[in-house]
């Protein structure tokens, strides 16, 4: 294309004096960059990251502790698909990185779903990887690292159940139980093929491939597992030390996490005195036993109470947030000596007031904060989830959009100027000074 416009540009100056030849020219300037927006000619400035380590209970960079004040935006690849949609997911990674955030969770998956990644075991769509391409490069430019999910425990974008169905069309599944997908060999074996897959593959954009890639924080094997069919636990601990294993195998310079909600499992004291409710110590996890795990780098816990609780209402629901995030922080620093990432946390804006969720947001920030400040274990926050404008057919009732003039959007700024001040700013721009 390229070569057609210089072509137009010379017809266009030829015997027209210099008047037209700057016509001409600047005409031709700005076909290219309204064509070629997108395209780096070597003068944008990139942001250098280094690989997110860990030492003990926290997470390094540079030798310096890193604190997370973050969010996710699971859609990211998805709406990097169609070129039309990426403004959106530029927009988005701008704005957490004017309010100062440091990592987005997303998912790194599409299992047989609309533009799937992944349409059947071992065939992927390339469309769909060079979106999740532009994800990861898009993500640099702005100084964002990303937290990587690799399958879905639910039934959205496939997940668990897309694998059985795929061995089960096959003819080669054991069961049609969605938990098949932790101990089927088959499955097992299509699961370390898409894992190898990602982690091998070279950006189209950057030309690094993800393993070597440090805006990548980590991988994380599976957003929300549960086996409740082995509520034991011990068919969810032996897919998580064999699918960790095998990371480490490809990918030994990224963190890796399981995924968990937190729930204390049928053999741990805290299932009668921190688990939201009983049923939560009969799903399969375990948060210290699947924590444990030699190849799990750090751990990750939710903080949903309006979904977990069947009949407290919001009064409730803070003495369970700080008992909850202070007992998962204590197992970090005492027992596990691993970080702990709140990877999630929401209130519904349909039940509960802007005030409600604005005192329970803040609640979450203010332990948080508080573990950096003390050197805790306790390494940061992830809150579900950020959006731009126009997405409604990707909302859910916990959606914030960070230019809505809202008290909750500031409580996320905010935080990211007392870490900065106890921590360090992790961004080149804009300087502390300009930000805080």
């Amino acid at each position: 294309m390229l070569q057609k416009v210089c072509k137009r540009y010379r017809i266009m100056v030829n015997g027209n004096g210099l008047f037209y030849h700057f016509v001409g020219f600047a005409t031709v300037l700005l076909f290219i960059y309204m064509t070629f927006g997108d395209v780096k000619f070597g003068l944008e400035e990139e942001v250098e990251l280094a690989f997110v380590e860990r030492n003990g209970t926290q997470f390094v960079v540079d030798g310096k502790a890193f604190y997370i004040n973050g969010w996710n935006s699971y859609w990211l690849m998805v709406q990097s698909v169609d070129a039309y949609n990426r403004p959106r997911v530029r927009e988005m990674l701008k704005a957490g990185a004017k309010m100062g955030l440091t990592v987005c969770r997303t998912w790194a998956f599409n299992d047989g779903d609309y533009n799937a990644l992944q349409s059947f075991p071992g065939v992927f769509n390339e469309e769909a990887f060079k979106a999740l391409d532009y994800v990861i490069a898009e993500a640099r430019k702005h100084g964002i690292r990303l937290l990587l999910s690799l399958v879905n425990n639910l039934h959205a974008y496939g997940g668990k159940t897309q694998y059985v169905k795929w061995a089960w069309q096959e003819g080669i599944g054991l069961s049609s139980s969605n938990d098949s997908f932790f101990f089927d060999p088959s499955i097992r074996s299509y699961f370390k093929n898409y894992i190898k897959t990602i982690l091998t593959r070279k950006n189209t954009i950057t030309g690094i491939e993800y393993r070597n890639d440090p805006t990548i924080f980590g991988w994380e094997l599976i957003n929300e597992p549960r086996c409740s069919t082995d509520p034991s636990g011990d068919t969810l601990q032996e897919w998580i030390e064999e699918m960790s294993a095998f990371v480490k195998l490809i990918d030994k310079r990224h963190l890796v996490t399981v995924g968990l909600e937190g729930f204390y499992g049928p053999n741990d004291p805290k299932r009668s005195t921190v688990n939201p409710e009983e049923w939560a110590s009969r799903l399969g996890s375990d948060f210290i036993r699947n924590s444990q795990t030699p190849n799990i780098d750090f751990t990750s816990v939710h903080i949903y109470p309006d979904h977990w609780f069947h009949e407290q209402v919001f009064e409730d629901y803070m003495p369970f947030v700080s008992k909850w995030m202070h007992s998962h922080i204590e197992d970090g620093d005492k027992v596990l000596n691993k970080p702990v990432l709140f990877s999630e946390f929401g209130l519904s804006d349909i039940n509960f007031t802007l005030s409600e969720r604005k005192i329970m947001y803040k609640t979450i920030l203010d332990i948080s904060y508080k573990s950096a400040k003390k050197n805790k274990a306790g390494a940061g926050t992830l809150v579900w989830q950020l959006l731009v404008g126009g997405m409604q057919e990707l909302s859910d009732d916990f959606g914030i959009i960070p230019w809505e003039k809202t008290p909750i959007p500031s409580l996320f700024v905010e935080q990211s100027c007392r870490l900065a001040k106890a921590k360090g700013w992790p961004h080149k721009k804009p300087s502390y000074k300009q930000f805080c």
